[in-house]
């Protein structure tokens, strides 16, 4: 998934407002508590935008992304960062409990983690209107989602200190459920599943493009996205 979304992102009308989103957040809750990360790590910021700033104050910097072998569901390879940064990566890890441990166990004491990704409320119109497309036989499309709630138990059974979770939503209009589609595919949030469910006959896609339009207003529809972030110090 995430190596078709590197390919689809060298165009130059790729859609990227969903990572741009989550990297300027990260940027002003670095500049609002004045943090000044001298060894940091980055993940899944594909296009380097904070690898970038943080670059261009002093620090050094890893960037590191599961579609070049990195696995975050293991020990990192590096140890002893003062902070941490993860975007649009850890809502499709199987152990997410055991990601944020690796994450915590690779800050040194004081470190600062913030991990930010889609949440629980995301794509309501696409759950809609894959419901309609599968009819009486609904069929598993989108993986599951952390909510807020969950979020905050998360960092407090991974022992962050200071924990702080928050969820904000970004929503995006779109003529066609084919365009919708096609963000998600570029934006690297496709179908993850194991099981991702058959595919849609023509039938079954005829309902869903007619759902779409349907819950739409001057011919374009609404999605939602819910970009949750959790923050969190190592003491």
């Amino acid at each position: 998934m995430r190596n078709r979304m590197f390919a689809l992102q060298q165009r130059s009308d790729a859609p990227s407002y969903l990572m741009a989103d989550m990297a300027d957040d990260v940027l002003d809750r670095i500049s609002f508590l004045r943090v000044e990360p001298k060894n940091a790590l980055v993940i899944g910021d594909y296009h380097g935008l904070i690898s970038t700033e943080l670059r261009r104050t002093g620090a050094k910097v890893a960037q590191l992304d599961p579609a070049n072998g990195f696995d975050e569901e293991q020990p990192f390879p590096q140890t002893g960062f003062d902070f941490i940064v993860s975007l649009g990566t850890l809502d499709t890890v199987n152990d997410l409990p055991g990601a944020l441990i690796h994450i915590r166990n690779a800050l040194e004491p004081g470190g600062m983690m913030i991990a930010s990704f889609m949440g629980a409320g995301s794509l309501p119109m696409l759950r809609q209107v894959m419901l309609a497309a599968d009819a009486d036989r609904p069929a598993p499309r989108l993986h599951p989602q952390v909510d807020v709630r969950a979020g905050g138990q998360l960092l407090q059974r991974t022992q962050f200190a200071d924990p702080v979770i928050d969820s904000r939503s970004l929503d995006v209009s779109f003529r066609s459920l084919g365009g919708l589609l096609a963000d998600l595919r570029a934006q690297g949030l496709s179908n993850v599943l194991a099981d991702p469910g058959p595919r849609l006959a023509k039938v079954a896609l005829t309902r869903a493009n007619d759902a779409f339009h349907a819950a739409g207003k001057n011919g374009r529809t609404v999605e939602r996205f819910e970009i949750l972030t959790l923050s969190g110090w190592r003491r």
